[in-house]
């Protein structure tokens, strides 16, 4: 299949590697990224873009993504798909697919989840949102790029399943955290913490997948000082989204807006910006010392 892919970082360079290696003809275009192996050098996203059966984004925001579609989209043939796999806002998702719509092209919005180590692995999960018949036309090359494609509904459906899953996601590691910073408070082992909660109802992904505790449970980014697998600034990028939808719907979501508050002061005031969005740990041990 031809392949436009048009942003190359640190998730799209590994998916758009994967679809060369799976076979694909894959023309891509970064503004400062450098090409993954086996992927061919567009001048510039519309050229990516020309003649290409399925166009892939991998963007920063919305407001980047209506602005590459409206350079992409001219430059497609109709009965092409647009597939964005960036998280944006769902109003610029679906802005996006009247667009493409009235061009005669498919859209997708398929946001991932399953971070850098993910779309290394062609392990992302995708929450896919538009018509079943786009779904059906990209869904080989999701099963390339990730291990599981949820088809979740019309467009937008995709980036509001996004969002829903990340504020759960933002609130159970900050409550993760704080139970660790408990913990150690009362003399509490961390590691008998994790034995105990990891096979009780306080489990979850934070806890058991992607424990917050150097040394504790799977290896994590705790393991190598909080480098990132997710940044701090990403997930609050995410609950800020989620804030956004909440207020536009006139969804009541305090969990949800106390973690969005949490995570900006980490990032904007504190040491959270570049470190993993499971570094809340520390930052809650050292509060407890002081």
């Amino acid at each position: 299949m031809k392949i436009g892919f048009i942003g190359l970082g640190n998730m799209g360079g590994p998916m758009a590697a994967n679809l060369a290696r799976a076979g694909h003809d894959v023309a891509g275009f970064d503004l400062s990224a450098p090409m993954p192996d086996g992927v061919t050098k567009a001048a510039s996203a519309a050229v990516a873009a020309s003649r290409a059966e399925v166009v892939i984004t991998m963007l920063p925001n919305g407001a980047i993504l209506r602005s590459v579609a409206d350079e992409v989209i001219p430059a497609m043939d109709q009965g092409g798909v647009l597939c964005d796999c960036s998280t944006v806002d769902v109003d610029s998702a679906r802005a996006v697919a009247g667009k493409a719509a009235a061009a005669g092209l498919g859209s997708l919005d398929a946001p991932v989840s399953g971070g850098i180590g993910g779309a290394e692995a062609g392990t992302l999960t995708f929450m896919v949102g538009g018509s079943p018949a786009s779904f059906a036309k990209v869904e080989p090359l999701f099963q390339i790029m990730g291990a599981k494609a949820v088809h979740c509904g019309d467009a937008g459906a995709g980036q509001s399943a996004k969002i829903c899953n990340n504020m759960i996601l933002g609130v159970t590691m900050i409550a993760t955290c704080e139970a660790f910073a408990l913990a150690d408070r009362l003399g509490l082992d961390r590691g008998k913490m994790f034995d105990v909660v990891s096979t009780s109802s306080g489990s979850s992904w934070s806890m058991n997948t992607y424990c917050p505790a150097p040394g504790v449970g799977p290896k994590s980014p705790a393991d190598n000082d909080y480098k990132p697998g997710f940044a701090a600034e990403l997930m609050l990028k995410d609950l800020n989204l989620s804030q956004d939808a909440a207020e536009s719907s006139g969804a009541d979501t305090p969990m949800g807006r106390l973690a969005r508050d949490l995570y900006a002061t980490f990032v904007e005031r504190e040491d959270g910006r570049g470190r993993d969005f499971s570094a809340m740990l520390p930052r809650f041990a050292a509060k407890n010392e002081g």
